[in-house]
């Protein structure tokens, strides 16, 4: 999409890219709301799971037609709509079906999630491949594969205990886990540590650079492929100790605390070999907070019959954190330097397992 924009927008092409990752994120985030919220009300999350694919794949295919800025913009934010119109459902579609006893599971899988989007990044874009408008095909096609399994060959049912509302005279399980105070910092803890993953994502490679101006882009693409497939199985084993002692809290507090310090270390660091060491271990451990963290919302809802528009209001951490990175960058990194900037990320993550320690020891 970069080099779409850049081919209509010109020597403006960075102001324009910013604008519309602002107004998509935006757009993005109240979408997934609106989604979640009805397929709540119509009780049917299938059906706008189909809608999206189809929608957003058939908006996909279409982009090498666009011809103007104007309408590049706009299809961009349509495709935003229809991808949440999937996305959101598709989630509160888990939160239905799979039991609190194996969300932890369900996390460690997820966190396949980014280890596959960089490995299918990768292959459509090696060079000779395939043109601009092949690309788009592949990614869509990708997509279907993922998704279309579950919408044709998937029969998930309903449990009843993951129907039931927590409350005073509940029979829901670990009723102290559904309730208000665990939900919100659960959203905080999210919030701060995608804080740190975004301000991260977007200046790691300048931060590689500024300790070891040999490091390039295709040294930091193969560091980060390599943190996101070596959590896998962390995540895996992780998720599956949550479930076996019933302590899904605990290994959020955990791996928040571990971010940390690989943001400490990151701050210190002053060769290619400890910085790509400390990043590991803060990536490593981000990528199994981010996961787990993912499902283990679906355990803490209060209200089943909510799901969708609640998952949507914390999907709101995944896109509130790129209003704040860019100020939080521009007043730490031009003064002080990037140790600074990640010292600071580093007091975010410890702020994160602090919030949610109590709760680990609770429940």
């Amino acid at each position: 999409m970069p080099s779409r924009v850049s081919e209509l927008a010109g020597a403006v092409d960075v102001e324009w890219v910013a604008y519309t990752t602002f107004f998509g994120a935006i757009v993005a985030s109240l979408a997934n709301i609106l989604f979640g919220w009805l397929s709540d009300r119509i009780q049917n999350r299938r059906i706008w799971v189909w809608g999206g694919l189809i929608a957003s794949s058939a908006m996909l295919v279409c982009f090498p037609y666009v011809t103007t800025l104007a309408m590049l913009i706009g299809f961009i934010i349509l495709w935003q709509m229809a991808l949440n119109m999937m996305l959101g459902p598709l989630a509160a579609w888990a939160g239905d079906s799979v039991p609190d006893q194996q969300k932890g599971m369900l996390g460690g899988l997820l966190a396949f999630a980014p280890a596959v989007g960089a490995l299918s990044a990768a292959i459509v874009t090696i060079p000779g491949l395939a043109n601009f408008q092949e690309r788009l095909w592949i990614v869509a096609t990708i997509v279907a594969l993922c998704v279309l399994p579950v919408l044709l060959l998937g029969k998930p049912r309903r449990f009843a205990e993951l129907e039931a509302a927590a409350g005073p005279e509940s029979d829901v399980p670990g009723p102290a886990l559904r309730s208000r105070k665990v939900v919100i910092r659960m959203w905080f803890a999210r919030l701060l540590v995608q804080i740190c993953e975004a301000a991260l994502f977007a200046n790691v490679l300048f931060w590689f650079r500024s300790i070891d101006k040999t490091l390039g882009d295709d040294d930091t693409a193969q560091i980060l492929s390599i943190v996101v497939v070596v959590a896998i199985p962390i995540a895996m084993v992780v998720g599956r100790w949550a479930d076996r002692h019933d302590r899904p809290i605990t290994p959020l507090s955990v791996s928040a605390a571990f971010a940390s310090i690989g943001l400490l270390l990151m701050a210190f660091s002053s060769t290619s070999l400890t910085a790509i060491a400390s990043y590991a271990v803060f990536g490593i451990a981000g990528t199994v907070f981010l996961s787990l963290h993912t499902s283990q919302t679906l355990r803490v809802l209060p209200k089943p019959r909510n799901r969708g528009r609640d998952l949507g209001i914390f999907n709101l951490t995944n896109t509130a954190p790129s209003l704040v990175m860019p100020w939080l960058v521009l007043s730490l990194v031009p003064l002080f330097g990037f140790p600074a900037l990640l010292a600071t990320l580093a007091v975010l993550a410890a702020l994160a397992a602090g919030l949610l320690w109590r709760l680990g020891k609770l429940v």
